[in-house]
């Protein structure tokens, strides 16, 4: 069905007594509510009915992302999910791991005992059609409540909203900007191989060194368009996209905005890029490091903070000069996100990122325009002062990331944190001020009190019961390191 907005605009040049009747009632249509032509979000329920029944829309996917950012949900008639259906899951779905497997019970991590449901709420300003579904076919978002509508700590959406009502209560709002990096890769089927970059348009196989170059791109000119078409029928902006160093090696990057917003569009980008490659004929992966030798993939956060009153980059005096309250964000950062690193770079892979001569940060330095530091302060004008987290990978859920980031600043501001100078040299030459590996980063998490507060006790045991459940399962796995290495030699 072609929705009213897409009508002939020569239709609309005739005076509507001399249109047939047809087109009269498509004129009708087009008098309805903005909310019901526009590709993303309702307000109510009844422009929900008519929003769907204009797209034709046969199905809806009700969806939410668990610990790993992996849409769960389901999926029904769109008449049943009109009817006021009330949509239940199990709260085990929150404590399994990214293989599927639900780990023993350790320390403050425990199971439901009644295993109990949880409820699917529909946030009715995220639907949006599935552009790459046959049948017409709807999307929302949803929240997670009680069976009795209670709130519920430790699922991602919920802490990402916890800590954007903390900064509400001091009378702030944040503001964020993500940029993910993915990589195109062909298809593996394998995985004892290592991964290979795709052929494109010239019919060779991607090399890498091809940073900002737009030969790059165009290798790969018809599923940029498929990912930019289903993109727009969503309802999502991409601000640029650009070849990064690795080897078919992208980078979109998102415009600013509400961080429950940004986040959810970066939950649908990794769907919508991943369903694009998929068509054609090739995978794209979040992994923060798939091919050893080659660049990883980040998630940079650009954070900025608003006065909700007077709409003030709070970073900024009225002078123009950094305020108190941006150098102590910039302490907050630097104390917590150690502290925070598994929520971040939730994986074991996610540690092969963050090493030295790799193109990724192995401090907690700032510094102004240097990338060798984990928080970098961008060139702008004094209004659009912003902080850039180059630390987070792009296989972390961007719920999760984006709490931990702003949390992180939110404690600095509080607690009046300050920084350390600013590097003004390559920062990344001297010891590594990160944890190693994800059981040292999950036992970090556990140990600051400060972020039980912000994110809550319940969030953190589940976590860190998860994470460790897959490094056990890691733990099982023999690696040709060790076959190469060890077999013959020890």
């Amino acid at each position: 069905m072609i929705a009213a907005s897409e009508a002939n605009p020569g239709d609309l040049c005739l005076p509507r007594e001399v249109l047939p009747k047809r087109q009269q009632r498509s004129a009708k249509v087009r008098k309805s509510p903005p909310a019901l032509h526009s590709a993303r979000g309702v307000k109510t329920w009844t422009e929900a009915v008519d929003w769907l029944k204009i797209r034709g829309i046969e199905d809806i996917e009700c969806i939410t992302p668990d610990l790993a950012g992996v849409a769960r949900g389901k999926m029904m008639p769109t008449s049943k999910f009109t009817s006021n259906t009330s949509l239940a899951l199990p709260s085990a779905i929150y404590r399994h791991t990214i293989s599927g497997e639900y780990p023993e019970e350790t320390g403050q991590f425990r199971y439901d005992a009644r295993d109990s449901d949880i409820k699917l709420v529909p946030d009715l300003s995220t639907l949006s059609i599935v552009p790459w579904e046959t049948d017409p076919t709807a999307q929302v978002i949803c929240d997670i409540v009680g069976s009795q509508g209670e709130q519920i700590s430790y699922t991602p959406r919920n802490v990402l909203k916890r800590v954007i009502e903390l900064y509400r209560q001091k009378g702030w709002k944040p503001v964020v900007a993500p940029e993910i990096e993915f990589y195109l890769v062909a298809q593996n089927d394998d995985p004892d191989y290592p991964l290979r970059p795709p052929k494109g348009r010239s019919g060779r196989s991607i090399l890498g060194g091809q940073g900002y170059s737009i030969a790059g791109i165009n290798e790969f000119d018809e599923l940029i368009d498929d990912i930019y078409h289903f993109s727009e029928k969503q309802g999502l902006e991409i601000d640029t996209l650009i070849h990064e160093e690795g080897p078919a090696q992208l980078e979109i990057n998102l415009r600013h905005g509400d961080p429950v917003e940004l986040a959810d569009q970066v939950f649908l980008f990794k769907r919508t890029i991943r369903e694009a490659a998929l068509k054609h004929g090739i995978y794209a992966t979040f992994m923060a490091k798939p091919m050893q030798g080659q660049p990883g993939s980040a998630m940079h956060i650009h954070q900025s903070v608003i006065d909700i009153e007077t709409g003030r980059n709070i970073f900024s005096n009225p002078d123009g000069s950094p305020s108190q309250e941006f150098f102590f964000f910039i302490g907050g950062m630097q104390h917590y996100v150690p502290r925070t690193l598994s929520m971040m770079a939730p994986y074991v892979n996610s540690y092969r990122r963050l090493t030295p001569d790799m193109s990724a940060p192995v401090n907690t330095a700032w510094g102004y325009d240097n990338r060798t530091t984990a928080f970098r302060i961008p060139v702008s004008d004094p209004v659009a002062r912003r902080i850039e987290n180059r630390l987070p990978s792009s296989d972390a859920n961007p719920y999760l990331a984006l709490a931990a980031s702003l949390g992180c600043g939110y404690l600095g501001i509080v607690e009046g944190l300050l920084p350390t100078p600013p590097s003004e040299h390559t920062a990344n030459e001297g010891a590594i001020e990160l944890p190693r590996g994800l059981l040292e980063a999950v036992s970090l998490l556990e140990s600051a009190p400060a972020l039980t507060e912000v994110f809550s006790a319940e969030f953190i045991a589940i976590y860190a019961g998860v994470k460790r459940g897959e490094f056990e399962t890691f733990m099982q796995v023999i690696s040709p390191w060790e076959r190469e290495f060890l077999l013959l030699n020890v």
